[in-house]
């Protein structure tokens, strides 16, 4: 087999002209023939018997043709696309077979879809904006008041009416000129007091009502109400109180501080608040940094990249998502019903995240060749070592599931990565 030529024929775009010998091929004709005479009955044969000789002349010379070119195709093609020097972001199309017999072999052109060409701009002493990372009083006071409403609970109040804030259980029953309608009716209902949860006006005039107290409210449905039968009319609810809660906090002190979390005085709670909102702080304004470090990139590059990288990646995400939800014991197609969306529609979601990556794939790509960056077969194995005590997994059959070679090119657009960072100016 040998590559016979190799033409650019657009963008991206290459035609390959591909020969197999003609002793390759007949060798492809006698394996595709073992592989399916079990299968084969002549007239005067038992099954599986009958000759390859005599299977093709009854039935013509070519008759294997197209199970041996299956054959000798995978490797014929990867082979001519390395020999060509090609990297291919897809499988061959518009496959034309322009000969195939024993006596002449093969010779068929494809076409193959390549990398693009990049250009890159400045990628390095790029500029970026580091967002403070320092926590103050006020945002750990924030981290407390939230801890507290975490742990606060509900007592009874026996001694007033309600307030804003509390929250009611209640009996009620709605009525519209007379006419009690759909849904307006609930039993021991906990309603928070200023939720916003009911219509306009229907909380307040809960306030200052008291325990085991029956009383009438007077409300209008809005104009925009999502009942179109109810919107805009007046109505009436029948209530009855039956209890009052408030939330109560628990005091913030040490004893807080020991039932909530692994210290035993509050100020090594609020320390290590501290120090927790800082290193958050710090992650989120290094991912800021490392952003508009690659917009900036981005923005400077030049490529025509095929739209099928991008589909390519879509299918990945699409992938992702289908095994996520397969963790929650849905498929994609409930999740798609539920949501009200097709397949199509929702591969789109992904359009704009999937540009993106593969756009800086690309250029980190190009980075790492431009810098002469690599890494050593010793440091891909390394790094397999890694990954097999993370996922317990001996390193002979993580090999099976990650290529070497795909780790080495991911290790080199990590290395890309750490340059751009470590070169930026940050201010």
């Amino acid at each position: 087999m040998a590559l016979k030529s190799s033409n650019k024929v657009d963008t991206n775009v290459y035609e390959i002209e591909v020969t197999v010998a003609p002793e390759e091929f007949t060798q492809a004709c006698k394996d595709a023939y073992l592989k399916r005479r079990k299968s084969i009955q002549l007239p005067g044969f038992r099954k599986g018997k009958a000759t390859q000789g005599m299977i093709e002349k009854l039935y013509g010379e070519g008759f294997f043709y197209e199970d041996a070119l299956e054959i000798v195709y995978p490797a014929v093609v990867t082979a001519a696309i390395e020999e060509a020097g090609l990297r291919t972001v897809d499988s061959p199309a518009e496959l034309d077979v322009k000969t195939i017999s024993k006596s002449e072999g093969v010779d068929m052109t494809m076409k193959v879809t390549v990398y693009p060409e990049v250009k890159l701009g400045q990628y390095k002493g790029l500029e970026a904006v580091q967002l403070p990372t320092e926590a103050d009083d006020e945002d750990v006071a924030n981290e407390l008041t939230n801890m507290l409403d975490r742990n606060s609970r509900l007592v009874t109040v026996e001694d007033r009416a309600a307030e804003m804030g509390d929250t009611a259980e209640i009996d009620f029953e709605g009525f519209v000129d007379g006419v009690a309608f759909d849904g307006g009716k609930g039993e021991n209902y906990p309603l928070e007091l200023g939720s916003g949860s009911f219509i306009p006006g229907f909380e307040e005039q809960i306030v200052g009502k008291n325990t085991d107290e029956e009383f009438t409210i007077n409300v209008t449905f809005p104009e925009n109400y999502q009942m179109e039968e109810l919107a805009g009319k007046p109505a009436e609810f029948k209530i009855k109180l039956h209890e009052i809660k408030k939330t109560e906090l628990p005091d913030l002190d040490d004893d807080f501080a020991k039932d909530t979390s692994e210290f035993d005085t509050l100020d090594e709670l609020k320390a290590d608040i501290k120090k927790k909102l800082e290193d958050n702080a710090e992650k989120a304004a290094d991912a800021e940094v490392e952003n508009k470090i690659y917009d900036t990139i981005l923005a400077n590059m030049k490529a025509e990249i095929p739209q099928v990288m991008f589909e390519h990646k879509i299918d990945d995400m699409v992938r992702d998502f289908e095994i996520r939800l397969s963790q929650q014991g849905l498929d994609l197609d409930m999740y798609l019903s539920f949501v009200g969306m097709d397949k199509a529609a929702f591969r789109k979601t992904f359009e704009e995240q999937a540009q993106k990556t593969v756009k800086l794939r690309l250029a980190l790509e190009k980075i790492a060749q431009l810098e002469n960056l690599t890494v050593s077969d010793d440091e891909v194995l390394e790094e397999l070592k890694k990954m097999s005590e993370t996922y317990k997994v001996p390193v002979e059959q993580l090999m099976n599931v990650v290529s070497p070679e795909t780790l080495k090119t991911d290790m080199v657009v990590t290395a890309a990565s750490k340059l751009v960072k470590e070169k930026a100016v940050i201010k």
